[in-house]
């Protein structure tokens, strides 16, 4: 049974903000970077490996006997505090809505923090002075530190797309194509020939 992608609600939003505090409180920003970061490797481990990712999915295996797995696989290995966390949520049986509970814990992190994450999506990868050129134009324009995750969409045709917590900002040449064919479609060739200055001048 795979790990269930659940998006947040307001019990993993209420666990996410105990973590925050609980965190912040043992060490400020450098602990809750940790804790994030932990959770977050835990994550990836658990969508990598599937019998791994049964551990936190399967209700097949009892809080006693998950309990004991969790404590086998992490004390020692990660910080009391994320350790803790785990074992806490596997007795209250909130253990499979872990990936609710870290994206919630990731939006509070990132606001107390005052960032903000972005995934830009590029048809080719993305080369460092481009992805830094990209983070101060979004810092300039946002007013926030920017986490960049770059993605490569073999299906762009070119330009580039930005998702921003849930809205997607479509600037790909494929989305401009259909854009003036739409044009043409409707308007005519004059609003064409507008449309296409403007892509030119960068407008």
């Amino acid at each position: 049974m795979p790990l269930v992608e659940t998006q947040p609600d307001a019990v993993a939003r209420t666990y996410a903000k105990a973590l925050y505090e609980l965190a912040d409180a043992a060490g400020g920003r450098a602990k809750v970077e940790e804790t994030l970061s932990e959770l977050e490797e835990i994550l990836d481990l658990a969508r990598a490996d599937p019998k791994f990712g049964e551990l936190f999915a399967s209700r097949s295996i009892n809080a006693k006997a998950r309990g004991q797995s969790l404590d086998r696989i992490f004390k020692g290995r990660v910080s009391d505090i994320t350790h803790h966390f785990l074992m806490v949520l596997n007795a209250k049986g909130r253990i499979g809505a872990l990936v609710g509970v870290v994206g919630a814990f990731d939006s509070i992190v990132q606001e107390k923090f005052g960032r903000i994450e972005v995934d830009v999506f590029t048809a080719d990868p993305l080369d460092a002075a481009s992805i830094v050129t990209l983070k101060d134009r979004l810092f300039k324009s946002l007013g926030k530190e920017v986490v960049l995750h770059p993605y490569v969409d073999k299906a762009m045709i070119g330009g580039v797309k930005l998702r921003i917590g849930d809205q997607l900002i479509d600037g790909s040449i494929a989305t401009q194509l259909r854009k003036m064919k739409d044009a043409l479609d409707t308007d005519g060739s004059a609003t064409l020939r507008a449309k296409i200055s403007d892509i030119i001048q960068g407008e």
